[in-house]
Order: C-alpha cells, then sequence, then structure tokens
C-alpha cells in the first residue's frame, strides 16, 4: 500500500512539474514575442510596415532605420543621448553602491542610540509615492544649478531605502563572530566593512547595481522634467522627441527603442547569477 501511495505521489509531482513547464513556456512565448516583433519591425521599410499587415519577419531586410538616426545629430542626437545615459546611469550605481552599503552596515553591525528607530523610520518613506518628491526636488536641483546636468538624475538617486533594507537583510545573515574574530586581531570598523563583509555581500551588491542603472536608464518622468537641453538629456526622454520626429515611421521608432534596451539586456545576461545567489540571503556564508 505505502508503495503505491508513493507511486501516485510521484506521478502527482511529476503532473505538477509538467503544468508548471507548460505555464512558463506560455508565460515566455507571451512576455517574448512582442519584443521579438520588436526587433523584427526595425528592420522593415515603412511602407512594408503599413501595406502588409501584421508579419512577423521582414520580407526585405533593411538597416536604414539605425543609420538614419545614429547620422541625424542634429535634431536626434541618439549615440549622445546614448553616452549621457551610460554617464548617468553609471554614476548613480557607484554612488547608490557605496552609500546603501555603509548604511546599511551602520544599520546591521554598529551599535548607536535610535538605530531601529532611524531605520524604521526611513522605512516608513517607502510608503509615500516618489511623485510627491517631484516639486521640492526640481527646486532644490535649479537652487543648486544643477537643471541640465547629470548631477540632477546622479545625487538623487542615492536615497533608495529599499536598497539600504535589501543590503541590511543580506548582512544580517552574516555570523557576528566573523566581526568579533576581526577585533581581535585589530581590525577597525572600516577595516571590517571593506575586508569582511564587503566580499561577502557581493551578490546582493550586484542586484542592487542591477536594479538602480535600469532604473535609472529607464526613468522616464523625471528627466523629461530636469532637461531641457537636447544634446544633455538621456535617452528615455529622447525617445518621445523620435515619437514625436517619426510619428508614422515605426520601423525607426522601433530602431530608436532597440537602440535604447541593448545595455541592460547585456547587464541583465552578465549578472543573472548574482542575482539568482541573491535569493539566498545566506549565500557566501559557510560554516
Amino acid at each position: 500500500m505505502r508503495e503505491g501511495e508513493k507511486i501516485m505521489k510521484n506521478k502527482k509531482q511529476g503532473s505538477v512539474q509538467w503544468l508548471s513547464l507548460i505555464f512558463l513556456i506560455v508565460l515566455g512565448i507571451v512576455w517574448v514575442t512582442p519584443l521579438l516583433y520588436g526587433v523584427m519591425s526595425s528592420f522593415k521599410s515603412n511602407l512594408e510596415m503599413q501595406s502588409v499587415g501584421f508579419k512577423f519577419l521582414p520580407i526585405h531586410w533593411i538597416f536604414t532605420n539605425y543609420t538614419r538616426l545614429l547620422e541625424n545629430t542634429a535634431n536626434t542626437p541618439v549615440f549622445r543621448w546614448f553616452l549621457n545615459s551610460i554617464v548617468i546611469s553609471g554614476g548613480s550605481t557607484i554612488l547608490v553602491l557605496v552609500v546603501t552599503s555603509l548604511s546599511a552596515f551602520a544599520f546591521s553591525r554598529l551599535r548607536f542610540r535610535g538605530r531601529n528607530a532611524l531605520f524604521m523610520f526611513l522605512l516608513s518613506t517607502m510608503m509615500f509615492p516618489a511623485v510627491m518628491n517631484i516639486i521640492p526636488l526640481y527646486k532644490i536641483m535649479t537652487t543648486l544649478g544643477w537643471a541640465n546636468t547629470p548631477w540632477a538624475m546622479i545625487f538623487p538617486a542615492a536615497t533608495g531605502v529599499f536598497n539600504i533594507f535589501l543590503i541590511r537583510q543580506f548582512m544580517d545573515n552574516i555570523p557576528i563572530a566573523y566581526d568579533e574574530a576581526a577585533r581581535i586581531d585589530g581590525a577597525s570598523d572600516w577595516q571590517i566593512f571593506r575586508i569582511v563583509i564587503l566580499p561577502l555581500i557581493k551578490p546582493v551588491l550586484f542586484v542592487v547595481a542591477l536594479f538602480t542603472f535600469t532604473g535609472t536608464w529607464n526613468d522616464f518622468l523625471w528627466p523629461s522634467i530636469v532637461f531641457s537641453d537636447i544634446n544633455k538629456m538621456p535617452i528615455t526622454p529622447g525617445l518621445k522627441l523620435l515619437q514625436g520626429m517619426y510619428v508614422a515611421d515605426i520601423p525607426t521608432l522601433m530602431a530608436g527603442a532597440i537602440i535604447a534596451i541593448i545595455p541592460t539586456f547585456i547587464l541583465y545576461l552578465v549578472a543573472q547569477k548574482y542575482f539568482l545567489q541573491s535569493m539566498s540571503l545566506s549565500v557566501g556564508v559557510k560554516g
């Protein structure tokens, strides 16, 4: 009887696994199909796009949509927007990693009065929508003279409370005995952070870097407000200008969108293993 129950249980588990696999395949097709269709559309002519109707693959492959965007540096400086986005997103990522890792170390490993109360206060600020900060933030940027500069996007990104929470939760799973052993050897708090803690939290730092870079790269509302110079804005609000110029030219718009997603796509491919590792908060801690 027990052997029969075991067989039925294995069959049930196998059925659940197959259903899960089928569901994930269908979900993947739903997500990937629009992206692939956008890529294929960027290699079509505008005439083919409007006359043929829905056809996945181009009849005639053309590359003029990309060359037209890259050559029109006066009205659509796509390459300039691309470089601006790299500088802004890269600068924001570096600043966020420095600020949030040090803040998380203070909340997780240091003992000071009011530590938990201050941390809970920071977490409570996440209840307010970010759009509430736009007006006062824009006033601060104009007062500092940072409007139309990369600093207007780089410095506000350092206030990510969620990233501090994420890194702190990761640090809390690292045994405090590591710190005590380092203190016995005469290490200071800074040395403990740099030599002991920092190597162990690399997976979660990669995740924070990934979220920060993609979030800054894809941000549309704030750069649309703070940038008015066409040569200084990043690529996301620049795509809005492309829509105004090529409103009836869908393949050219698709080409601009594909150019815009290339860095984040590559970043996800490189950092996916670290993203999976960070799902286990005790990763990297042995013994």
